[in-house]
């Protein structure tokens, strides 16, 4: 890691407000400011590197812009037919008059379906999951974080449990066991799949190798952390039975595949680098990110047509 990149690290509990933000430097000192600003495109690139290259750099930045540009064209043409078919005004509107009362917000508490034995059973898991916090006596605990180790750098040496070579990969400091107060132990199983499903999606973010970054990158595995406390929100999960639109309309997908809440958050990580790049976002401007991936995900989770995580358009932004 390069002695003049300047890095801010996240409070994994402050999703939402500024509240409690610690700013942390390395690197430089004496820095009290935050720096705002993108990197020239070609700080991120080796001298020698040929044109074509950077050519090729440039098109997949574009071609990550238009497919999250034609994502929010798809949503709003959604939108605009179902409020053209079942606006306040509209003949079907006065024989539905509770359809309106779902348009108000995804915050909105709305009766929870009945639920079929097999979503029942996958929720129940799915909830005893997010029950289990980070536990850094825990062997097993131990042995998921040097895993992503693993998985995250394959060429280098494991470190120690409390080491700074840590902050490598977007810790805020040398122990780890520290940042999973927000996301417990769901938050590194998160990782752990990403990097396992999708590993050339996890490398590219990991190492930031997409698009025109800014001097001040949110750092990985926090930002991973907010990510899974993020959907846990979203989902309404802490809840008996989700009784949110998002949470609702994810139950659809939890009967399709065990495993939808950590395909949902490899989808929700690739959106929200994506929304970075768009917004040529910088570290102060993290939690606005994390809101615009929020509002997002929850337009696309209320397609008609997504019955499986696969369906939703931002699917596509990710790469094995």
């Amino acid at each position: 890691m390069r002695s003049s990149t300047v890095r801010r690290r996240l409070h994994h509990g402050d999703v939402g407000d500024r509240r409690g933000e610690n700013y942390e430097s390395s690197g430089l000192d004496g820095l009290d400011e935050p720096l705002l600003g993108n990197h020239d495109y070609d700080d991120k690139h080796s001298e020698g590197k040929m044109t074509e290259e950077i050519w090729d750099e440039e098109r997949k930045k574009e071609q990550l812009h238009w497919s999250l540009l034609f994502s929010n064209l798809i949503v709003q043409w959604a939108q605009w037919i179902a409020n053209l078919v079942f606006g306040s005004g509209s003949f079907i509107a006065r024989f539905l008059p509770l359809h309106s009362s779902t348009q108000k917000g995804s915050n909105q508490k709305l009766i929870a379906p009945t639920l079929s034995p097999l979503q029942e059973a996958r929720l129940r898991n799915l909830q005893q999951r997010l029950g289990i916090p980070f536990d850094g006596s825990r062997l097993d605990h131990q042995d998921a974080l040097k895993q992503l180790w693993r998985l995250a750098y394959p060429n280098r040496e494991l470190p120690s449990l409390i080491s700074e070579l840590w902050k490598d990969m977007g810790w805020q400091g040398p122990d780890p066991s520290t940042d999973f107060r927000g996301g417990g132990f769901i938050s590194l199983e998160n990782l752990i799949f990403f990097a396992k499903k999708y590993p050339e999606s996890f490398q590219r973010l990991l190492h930031k190798q997409d698009g025109n970054r800014a001097d001040w990158e949110y750092p990985f595995a926090v930002a991973g952390i907010n990510i899974s406390f993020m959907l846990i929100q979203m989902l309404d999960l802490q809840s008996g039975k989700p009784s949110s639109m998002a949470g609702i309309q994810f139950l659809k997908l939890l009967g399709e595949d065990e495993m939808a809440f950590d395909d949902l958050y490899c989808v929700a990580f690739q959106m929200m680098d994506a929304q970075w790049l768009v917004k040529r976002a910088s570290y102060m401007e993290f939690n606005d990110v994390l809101k615009s991936t929020r509002t997002q995900l929850e337009r696309e989770l209320s397609l008609e047509d997504v019955s499986c995580v696969k369906d939703l358009p931002a699917y596509n932004l990710l790469r094995r």
